[in-house]
């Protein structure tokens, strides 16, 4: 292994608090982690908070600030730099001087790291043991990186009054400059889908085109569903001469947050088209950057930059973990909602936690919760889910929305309202009573449960690390929304770090329960179930389209299927599962797809 890649896995980004500060709890052991980008005032909070702990001074950043959005990303991120560059430096000289850290430390390494047997070669030699160590740790060990991740659909105008500030302070572009402006050499990570007005703004910041020596000091991470997706997204920004570094394959439905599901594309199906095709993806960027750069009289690499291919959503095991690995050649696996049970890895609130040990396989669900309306993965029992509710009863339903970041919908005020805001449901509940004599019971409760059930993301993503650290939470009580993937079912205790990755690198389980599916048919009943509840929910006269739709999807789950049976086959650790896939092949035939009598 080399000094970038000291562990096999990651911790993909988690609502907007989970991993808000992981780099700080896990990077100076070499692992890698993301900070989502898309709340400024927990920021702020969490650099006071920070600030306050680390003895670094602070100064508040108010709204007052002219950029005050940008200059609070940058300055907890360069907080964030400095608190990791100071643990690792002390978690080295703790391996300097002591054979009982490296001990525990190479513990927690892959059997597969040469940097482990490294470290034991150094344990073997006994005397020269402390001559030695030192020079083996400067040049071995590296800090996990400090990533960060813009949700590039959250790019909401903003307004002075009723003046419409320029582009560059929507939230998506202030996040971008601020992670641009900040001290940080490591990855913006771009998830759900393509902005091509953000994408177009990287061109104005000189850390994303690589120098003289083919290095680029700031690094574009593409979160993508398929292989399509990532060629027009990584070609597009080629032609502005920027590079994407890697592709960050995500299942479509089994993951945490929100789920973009595909046309019926399958994990498996996916990851072995972008194993034959990453040539390809290479090249063609390549050759498009090269001209870009040369057009912009920028420094042009003589080969192409490096590109990584990794993958999550649904992981649970070590031996899905190295199958992944070897299989599928991917240089990384994502681990998140398991991490949620890792107080030294992730920001969660004790509460919260309880509630996520105790969930059971019928508990975590594809909920219509989220005001972007794309479906999101959550689980029953919330805080927030509670105290929604009591509103509803008490016939005050919305969220006072005191942050407005997914205050994208337009249809009643240019400003943009949520549609998860009193004011917004108020419009519309009083819009459904005026239909009421038109429509049956059922229709209209129906219709009042699509308007209520919406949830603020913005303060119930938030909550849970103001509970954990004791900063207090104003306004309206929204309690807590936590977004774990279906895969957090089969995992029942909180557990250590140290246990966590023991786990995952095979040395000790942390599940209690066997009867686990793997993750390709957990992805692929999802995907089925999915398709069933499409057909039976849509109320409209199905038009030719969407028969096309449907028909396309069906037949790509077929097809993966197919794929499936030929790999369980020829692979020992997922020989069990052939029933359940011929089980879900039985589901999905079942599964009548109407015809348009019309045609």
């Amino acid at each position: 292994m080399t000094k970038s890649n000291l562990h096999t896995f990651h911790i993909p980004v988690m609502g907007l608090a989970y991993t808000i500060d992981s780099p700080i709890r896990v990077a100076q052991y070499g692992i890698s982690s993301v900070i989502a980008l898309a709340d400024d005032d927990l920021i702020e909070k969490m650099r006071n908070f920070y600030s306050t702990k680390f003895n670094f001074p602070y100064e508040e950043i108010s709204q007052k600030f002219h950029d005050y959005r940008a200059e609070r990303i940058t300055s907890y991120l360069n907080l964030v730099d400095k608190i990791v560059k100071e643990k690792f430096e002390n978690f080295k000289t703790e391996l300097a001087g002591s054979k009982a850290a490296v001990e525990n430390f190479i513990d927690m390494l892959p059997n597969t790291s040469d940097i482990k047997k490294g470290f034991q070669n150094l344990l073997e030699e006994g005397i020269s043991f402390k001559e030695n160590i030192q020079n083996y740790i400067e040049s071995h060990l590296t800090a996990g990186e400090i990533d960060v991740n813009i949700m590039t659909k959250l790019d909401k105008d903003n307004f002075i009054k009723n003046e419409q500030l320029p582009i560059e302070f929507n939230d998506a572009h202030a996040a971008l400059r601020g992670f641009a402006n900040s001290n940080l050499e490591s990855s913006l990570v771009l998830s759900a889908g393509m902005n091509p007005r953000l994408y177009s703004y990287f061109e104005n910041f000189p850390d994303f085109f690589p120098d003289e020596n083919n290095k680029l000091r700031k690094k574009i991470i593409l979160k993508v569903s398929d292989f399509r997706s990532a060629m027009i997204q990584g070609n597009f920004l080629a032609k502005k001469g920027l590079w994407v570094s890697e592709y960050r394959i995500e299942s479509g439905l089994n993951c945490g947050g929100h789920a973009f599901a595909t046309e019926g594309l399958l994990l498996g199906t996916i990851l072995e088209e972008f194993k034959q095709k990453k040539e390809q993806l290479i090249q063609s960027a390549h050759e498009l950057m090269i001209k870009a750069l040369e057009q912009k009289n920028k420094v042009v690499p003589n080969a192409p930059l490096e590109i990584k291919i990794t993958v999550q959503g649904g992981v649970g095991t070590a031996a899905e973990h190295e199958f992944l690995l070897e299989k599928y050649q991917v240089d990384s696996v994502g681990w998140g909602s398991p991490f949620l049970l890792v107080p030294e890895a992730t920001s969660v609130d004790q509460e919260t936690r309880n509630l996520l040990m105790n969930a059971k396989e019928d508990d975590f669900y594809l909920s219509n919760i989220s005001p972007l309306g794309v479906p999101f993965n959550t689980v029953k029992g919330t805080s927030n889910e509670f105290l929604k509710q009591k509103r509803i009863d008490d016939n005050k339903a919305g969220s006072s929305c005191p942050k407005k970041f997914l205050a994208l919908s337009k249809e009643y005020d240019p400003h943009g309202i949520c549609t998860a805001s009193k004011k917004y449901q108020d419009i519309k509940l009083e819009e459904l009573e005026s239909k009421k004599d038109t429509l049956s019971l059922e229709e209209f409760e129906k219709s009042k449960v699509k308007i209520t059930e919406k949830s603020c993301l913005c303060v119930g993503l938030a909550n849970a690390s103001y509970l954990e650290n004791h900063i207090k939470v104003k306004g309206q009580a929204q309690g807590v929304v936590i977004c774990p993937g279906p895969n957090l079912a089969y995992f029942d205790q909180e557990v250590s770090l140290k246990e966590m990755m023991h786990h995952i690198y095979g040395y000790k389980s942390v599940l209690r329960n066997p009867n686990r599916p793997n993750l390709f048919i957990k992805e692929l009943r999802m995907y089925v179930d999915y398709l069933r509840n499409e057909i039976n929910t849509f109320s409209r006269e199905c038009s030719t389209a969407q028969l096309k739709k449907w028909n396309a999807f069906k037949s790509n789950l077929l097809d993966g299927i197919a794929y499936y049976k030929n790999l369980f086959e020829s692979t020992p650790v997922f020989t069990g599962d052939l029933p359940q896939l011929d089980s879900c092949k039985s589901e999905l035939v079942s599964i009548a797809i109407p015809v348009n009598e019309l045609v």
